[in-house]
């Protein structure tokens, strides 16, 4: 009895590191939670039923139980619309003539700010990489 409880704890904690790491929009956030509680739940009724000995009723909750975490893990991709050189020096904050290293430190700059690690969202992110690389092309090109 005490590995079920072990089990359960662990599926426990795992729900909740989960739970910390949800920043998405509004409607999809909390189909998300609840997807991830229901998970853990029919998870832990499969490891019970496992121990109690009823094979396919653990089977069919454990699956389901993947299926639920598998499926609130997906995150749709983020694609930036195409972005015209003033908008990426504003987005940078570089002027016309700026060579490719203060692009670069301008770049490295915004993505300590924009980051999702760093509190930013996976939208200004991508704009910020969108604008270093518009910049960067027309350096290049030039």
């Amino acid at each position: 009895m005490g590995l079920i409880w072990l089990a359960l704890a662990a599926i426990a904690v795992w729900a909740l590191v989960r739970l910390g790491r949800q920043t998405e929009r509004r409607g999809r956030a909390h189909w998300r939670v609840t997807a991830t509680l229901l998970g853990a739940v029919l998870l832990a009724g499969g490891a019970l039923a496992a121990f109690r000995g009823a094979w396919l009723a653990a089977a069919a909750m454990a699956g389901a139980g993947l299926y639920l975490a598998w499926s609130s893990r997906l995150r749709a991709v983020v694609r930036s619309e195409p972005i015209s050189e003033a908008d990426a020096r504003a987005v940078l904050g570089v002027r016309p003539g700026a060579d490719e290293a203060e692009i670069r430190a301008a770049w490295k700059r915004a993505m300590a700010r924009a980051h999702p690690d760093q509190g930013g969202t996976e939208g200004l992110a991508t704009r910020v990489n969108a604008a270093r690389d518009r910049l960067l092309k027309g350096r290049r090109q030039a």
